[in-house]
């Protein structure tokens, strides 16, 4: 069947990881635009809160505490989904969590841990939507992350699971064609977003992390997730910065690896700002959650590379931006060394 999805208006959108940083975004701008939404994630009393706010304004939303790793979990979220709203359009797995450190300092359960969520929740997010969505359409989308093109030190296991979560990505997108589910399947990658994801990674430098500029805003991923719930496309990445480093990163990759060995530590870490403690190191339980970071830095709220990525063109302007990243970040390495 033809792949066609309905207006933001008459969808119903479940959302993991539905509050803090991206997902909240996600959540808060769907409802905003007139979706039903099914909000996921560990945090109950976040959860709480966000369904009482979103409620007193008019918005429909119901709630789900699951932990993505839990297969059981997230078939409950469809069950939820199915008992409020009569089923669902989109299915978001946007849920993550972190580390800072090397492959060698960061234990091998913590490994584990972070492949678990990010990897394994969206296999179990993209098998329950991919069975509810079959025959009836809708769309399918993943939030993976300008990591999963360009690997940077003190996050090899994040960025290892970005990089699996692409290859699902596409595998599932080439099986649903295959059998003509009529079901979007797109994956968002976002470049360095202001959320409270540095603060909630378990983290083992001996500094405080942050996330390297340009900064994005939450809004701008959100943006793009909302837009491939509504419109068919493969890839859309949530930032001009990230896609200048994917974009590098592709076309020299070499040049790429001896600028993140210069800075690439440095570029992640704050000194004396580690922001608030109530939110360190979500890896195994929840802690509190936020839409922004609270360490000072400054995020975009708009990204012209996003708006193009909509329009028709838009790989001729993608093209041209890769471009410039090459000549860009070789003038930066030069005067480096």
């Amino acid at each position: 069947m033809p792949i066609k999805l309905k207006p933001l208006t008459e969808q119903v959108i479940v959302v993991t990881g539905a509050t803090s940083g991206n997902g909240l975004a996600i959540v808060e701008q769907a409802v905003k635009a007139g979706s039903a939404v099914v909000a996921v994630a560990r945090n109950a009393d976040a959860l709480e809160a966000l369904q009482a706010r979103l409620r007193a304004n008019g918005g429909r939303i119901a709630t789900c505490i699951a932990d993505v790793s839990d297969m059981a979990a997230v078939e409950r979220v469809a069950v939820i989904a199915t008992e409020a709203f009569g089923g669902f359009d989109s299915w978001v797995n946007n849920a993550g969590v972190g580390t800072y450190g090397t492959l060698e300092q960061v234990p091998v359960e913590d490994h584990r841990r972070v492949f678990d969520v990010n990897y394994f929740g969206t296999l179990n997010g993209s098998l329950v939507a991919a069975r509810h969505l079959r025959g009836r359409g809708g769309a399918i989308v993943n939030v993976g992350s300008i990591l999963g093109d360009r690997a940077i030190v003190q996050q090899g296991a994040y960025c290892a699971t970005k990089h699996a979560v692409q290859a699902l990505t596409d595998t599932l997108r080439m099986e649903l064609e295959r059998e003509d589910a009529g079901i979007s399947v797109t994956l968002v990658k976002p470049g360095a977003i202001d959320t409270p994801f540095p603060e909630h990674a378990r983290n083992f430098m001996d500094k405080p992390p942050r996330l390297p500029p340009p900064l994005y805003a939450p809004e701008v991923v959100a943006d793009a997730v909302l837009f491939a719930c509504a419109h068919a496309k493969r890839t859309l990445y949530a930032g001009g910065g990230g896609l200048l480093s994917s974009a590098l990163s592709q076309a020299a990759p070499r040049l790429a690896d001896l600028a993140m060995e210069v800075v690439g530590t440095t570029a992640q870490q704050k000194p004396g700002d580690p922001g608030d403690p109530k939110r360190r190191d979500n890896l195994y339980e929840a802690r509190t959650d936020a839409l922004r970071g609270s360490q000072h830095v400054h995020a975009r709220r708009s990204s012209l590379a996003l708006q193009l990525q909509k329009l028709p063109f838009s790989s001729v302007a993608l093209a041209a931006i890769g471009a410039s990243a090459v000549a860009l970040t070789a003038r930066a390495v030069a005067r480096r060394r």
